[in-house]
């Protein structure tokens, strides 16, 4: 095999096939539930993909696609709220019940 030619798509060589591919796999990480974070570390990690492809695209996803996003921010405050409610009822009847 000859160092110009890799064996997996590469940024340099295929930008639009790479950029495809990093859509996909945020769109994956989204299904997931992962946050923007959650899914720059995973891709990073186990994908070798620069946080910065990453966050670029994720940007881009998030211009194009604006409604969708702010529904699945939405949801994601919407159950950290819940769980800090359930949490800090749970402290208080903990409380009480030490009375």
């Amino acid at each position: 095999m000859s160092a110009d030619h890799h064996p997996l798509l590469c940024l340099h060589c295929h930008p639009h096939s790479y950029i495809r591919i990093v859509q996909h796999l945020i769109e994956r990480c989204l299904l997931l539930r992962m946050n923007r974070d959650q899914c720059i570390k995973t891709l990073a990690d186990h994908a070798s993909i620069p946080p910065a492809i990453t966050l670029t695209v994720w940007r881009e996803l998030l211009k194009e696609n604006t409604g969708f996003f702010r529904e699945y921010y939405q949801c994601f405050s919407s159950k950290a709220l819940l769980r800090k409610t359930y949490y800090e009822g749970t402290k208080v009847h903990k409380k009480e019940a030490m009375w």
